[in-house]
C-alpha cells in the first residue's frame, strides 16, 4: 500500500513537471516609440482642440499570433496641441488639466481580451495622474511583412472627470452655460512593436 501510493505521488509530480515544462513562452515585442503614436482629440462648445502625446515605452505579449498582454507608457509632459498654441499646451500640461509636474507620466495595462475573429475588445486598467479606471475599447492586430507587428485603436473614449479633471466640466459648473468643455475625449492610439 505504501508502494502504491509513493508512486501515485510520484506520478504526479512528474506529470506536473511535465506540464510547466512544456508550456509556452510568451513573445514579448517591444514597443519602438519613433513609430507609436497617440493622438487626443477635445471638444467644446463651436470647436475643440487636437494633438499628440509621446510614448516612453510599452509591450506585446503574443502566444503565437494571440495577444495575451501589454501596455504601454506616455510622457505627459510631451503633450502637443496641433495648432502649436503654446498656452494651451501650458493649461494642459498645469494642476487643472493633467498636473505634469506632479504626474508626469500615464499608463496602461491590458487586463482582458476578447477575440471575436477580427477585432480585439481589450481592457485596461488607464492610470492618469495617479488615479486608475478601467477601460474596454476595440483594437486591431496587424502582422507587417517586416515580423513588426501593429496595434490600432481608432476611437478610445476617456471620461476626463473620472481622473479628476474637471476643470470647465458641465458636469460639476452647470453654471458655464455655452462656455463649458465636454467631459469625454477620445485617443487614438496605433503601436508598433518588434520582438
Amino acid at each position: 500500500m505504501k508502494l502504491k501510493i509513493t508512486s501515485i505521488l510520484l506520478l504526479a509530480v512528474v506529470a506536473s513537471f511535465t506540464f510547466f515544462a512544456f508550456t509556452p513562452k510568451a513573445d514579448v515585442y517591444i514597443v519602438d516609440v519613433t513609430k507609436s503614436t497617440v493622438s487626443w482629440d477635445a471638444k467644446k462648445v463651436g470647436g475643440g482642440h487636437n494633438g499628440a502625446i509621446n510614448l516612453t515605452s510599452g509591450s506585446l505579449s503574443f502566444n503565437g499570433k494571440i495577444l495575451t498582454d501589454g501596455g504601454f507608457i506616455a510622457n505627459m509632459t510631451t503633450i502637443k496641441d496641433a495648432d502649436k498654441s503654446a498656452g494651451l499646451e501650458k493649461h494642459l500640461k498645469a494642476p487643472d488639466f493633467f498636473g505634469v509636474e506632479k504626474f508626469p507620466f500615464s499608463k496602461f495595462v491590458i487586463k482582458k481580451i476578447q477575440d471575436s475573429g477580427t477585432i480585439l475588445n481589450i481592457t485596461g486598467d488607464l492610470t492618469i495622474k495617479g488615479i486608475t479606471n478601467s477601460i474596454t475599447f476595440p483594437a486591431n492586430i496587424i502582422w507587417n511583412a517586416d515580423k513588426t507587428v501593429t496595434a490600432t485603436a481608432d476611437k478610445i473614449i476617456i471620461d476626463r472627470t473620472k481622473f479628476d479633471i474637471k476643470y470647465k466640466s458641465k458636469s460639476f459648473f452647470p453654471e458655464l452655460a455655452n462656455s463649458f468643455i465636454d467631459d469625454e475625449f477620445t485617443l487614438a492610439i496605433k503601436i508598433v512593436a518588434k520582438k
